[in-house]
């Protein structure tokens, strides 16, 4: 379904992808590994068309999305369902209301149509008794599952994509949001999840890739990467050791 063909990236003169090849398939559950300015949310945007490659091939279903107008990438978009870093809620909107926001913009819904549908998203978290809360109102793993319900709300996307969803919180909720991305990968959806975090990769993922300087240094399954010699996956690895 994705393909990256010797995609090269840079933010001015900081070079961020160097000659980035993979493909990932529907179907599979990809976690994408490397420290901070390595390249990983830039792979989601580039995958998103938020951002264009400097040089190289981007195709999703086939087709060369770095050709498409921003009018033509809205149709690819679709196709994807995408979780930023924090969840980036509106403030001023309750919790209800952040969701039906996404449904009034891109269904044709009636208003009670859409109030059914928060419910049901809602529900499927545990959290239809906090749709008039506030953001703030909101602890760290309920403002995560919400933002991963909204991300879903107005389409069925063929694969999710989610930028970090467990940093910053505890184990307890990073473990509840682990479990929420297997329950909603069911039924064959597949997801890419970027994150600097092992140990939640693992739980998740059936294949890793891990970046280095721009370029991927591992790409294999879970067994291999616990076996991987290069320096960096070994230091990662030591927060599985530890928990």
């Amino acid at each position: 379904m994705i393909e990256f063909d010797n995609v090269h990236f840079a933010y001015g003169s900081r070079h961020v992808l160097r000659g980035v090849s993979f493909s990932v398939e529907v179907d599979e559950r990809l976690a994408i590994l490397g420290g901070s300015g390595d390249g990983k949310t830039t792979i989601l945007k580039l995958i998103l068309g938020l951002l264009k490659p400097d040089s190289g091939r981007i195709f999703v279903d086939g087709a060369d999305i770095t050709q498409k107008t921003e009018g033509e990438l809205r149709e690819e978009r679709v196709k994807f369902s995408i979780v930023f870093q924090e969840g980036a809620l509106f403030d001023s909107l309750s919790v209800k209301e952040n969701i039906a926001f996404c449904l009034r913009e891109y269904a044709q819904m009636s208003e009670q149509e859409i109030d059914h549908k928060v419910r049901e998203l809602l529900g499927r978290v545990g959290l239809e008794g906090a749709m008039s809360l506030m953001p703030e109102e909101l602890s760290g793993g309920m403002h995560r599952r919400v933002a991963i319900m909204r991300s879903m709300a107005a389409f069925e996307p063929k694969m999710l994509l989610y930028d970090e969803p467990t940093t910053g919180l505890d184990p307890v909720n990073a473990d509840v949001i682990c479990r929420l991305i297997l329950d909603l990968s069911e039924n064959g959806k597949g997801f890419i999840i970027v994150t600097h975090k092992i140990f939640d990769a693992i739980k998740v993922a059936q294949r890793f890739m891990f970046l280095k300087n721009g370029t991927i240094v591992f790409n294999g399954d879970k067994e291999a990467l616990l076996r991987s010699p290069i320096p960096e996956i070994q230091i990662y690895r030591t927060e599985c050791i530890v928990a």
